[in-house]
């Protein structure tokens, strides 16, 4: 049978040493950092009711219209493959998951978008989030950014920068419109038709056009914090000037929005220039979210995983470089040894030392080869003269020296 029947589909990879190591070394630093700012873990089905993304993120963003993964059960039921993970997040919270009025929660794991595979985007991919839940707050923003950028230096990527705006109220939001469509309106006719759909149906998406026609027209239209009404200006000023007094500097980009309408206030993105053109790492924001008869708000941010691997990389950073310590192979010269060696085997495992050994007689030359492939650094060689005599041969596979030590010393030089 061919060995292409047996690939991951299209989009989705396995993921194994050595880049596993890297992996674990990214979720081990953020379960650390997210410890310190208080922050506990959900872990939510990764199957979920359609309607609970339909009406989270849209009916009229991309990922609600084109890009789930979106299946009927056998009771009849639509079902969907999460496609981000705040909107479960927050069904967890909705549904009295936590008890308390603020929760603070993080969460990791894949999520799916039936999209085209290209560098730095799959249809698996990971993503690594967290959601403060509470009352619109500026400091509770900037601490959110903070911890964001904690993190990412916790994983070696302190270059990061913030681009920041605001969606503004709930209430800005018929005059944002109105006033960036009166404002376009009078050259409409020389956008693209997929953009001039898009001035009907969502026209703050036209602010982050890659099209150049698109971009020199919005250009031209006045920001649309000008749409926005006062308290709105003054919860962003204080969101900046608080990153700014915790040394954290931040560029005000009027351009950036969200594509997903639960975002309220504050939208923040990451760059980093080890990316490229495409440099946005991250993304993160405000936002009110309705969960049947609960209105729930929030702050939090997403990491795709990938990205987060792609400009570590790009840095120089590799996964060998957070491969766990060689472990020590274990030879047996005989029955007898293999016995005892195997009551050596699991005490050394017990006391923290990874080892190895063959479970089975063979050959000292196979064992050695065994040894070598498994990268071990050291070698205890046992065999009937060994346990007459209560020692054992501690052999050094970088030199080849070699050494008789009793157990006292071998738990000394090995754990």
């Amino acid at each position: 049978m061919a060995s292409s029947q047996f690939q991951p589909i299209q989009g989705m990879s396995d993921i194994a040493a050595p880049d596993s190591f890297l992996w674990q070394m990214i979720e081990e630093r953020a379960r650390d950092i997210f410890t310190r700012y208080c922050f506990s873990e959900v872990r939510t089905p990764i199957l979920e009711k359609t309607e609970l993304f339909i009406h989270s993120l849209g009916d009229t963003t991309d990922v609600v219209t084109k890009e789930m993964y979106t299946l009927e059960d056998r009771g009849g039921r639509k079902l969907t493959l999460r496609p981000e993970g705040t909107a479960s997040a927050i069904r967890y919270v909705a549904a009295g998951g936590d008890k308390t009025a603020s929760a603070r929660i993080y969460y990791m794991g894949p999520m799916f978008r039936c999209e085209r595979p290209q560098a730095g985007r799959k249809r698996q991919f990971h993503q690594i989030g967290v959601e403060a839940i509470g009352a619109p707050n500026p400091l509770a923003d900037a601490e959110v950014i903070a911890l964001q950028l904690h993190l990412l230096a916790a994983w070696g990527l302190a270059d990061a920068k913030i681009r920041l705006n605001t969606i503004g109220l709930p209430e800005d939001r018929a005059a944002v419109l109105n006033g960036l469509r009166e404002a376009i309106r009078p050259r409409l006719h020389e956008l693209p038709e997929e953009a001039q759909q898009r001035f009907e149906t969502n026209v703050l998406r036209l602010l982050d056009s890659k099209d150049e026609a698109v971009q020199k027209i919005i250009g031209a239209a006045p920001p649309v914090t000008e749409f926005m009404c006062a308290e709105t200006r003054a919860y962003l000023d204080t969101v900046v000037e608080t990153l700014r007094n915790l040394d954290i500097d931040v560029e005000v980009d009027t351009s950036l929005v969200r594509g997903l309408d639960y975002y309220v206030h504050t939208v923040w993105e990451v760059v980093h220039g080890g990316l490229g053109a495409q440099n946005a790492l991250a993304g993160g924001g405000r936002y009110c979210i309705q969960i049947g008869k609960n209105a729930v708000n929030g702050v939090g941010f997403a990491m795709g995983v990938e990205r987060v691997i792609a400009a570590l990389e790009a840095g120089g950073i590799s996964a060998v470089q957070f491969a766990p310590p060689p472990p020590v192979f274990i030879v047996s010269l005989g029955e007898a040894a293999l016995k005892e060696n195997l009551l050596l085997l699991q005490m050394l495992r017990k006391h923290g030392v990874a080892c190895e050994m063959e479970l089975s007689a063979r050959k000292v030359q196979a064992q050695m080869r065994r040894a070598n492939k498994t990268g071990a650094r050291q070698v205890i060689i046992r065999g009937d003269s060994e346990l007459e005599k209560g020692i054992f041969v501690l052999k050094n596979m970088g030199d080849g020296t070699q050494s008789e030590v009793d157990l006292p010393e071998l738990m000394k030089l090995l754990t």
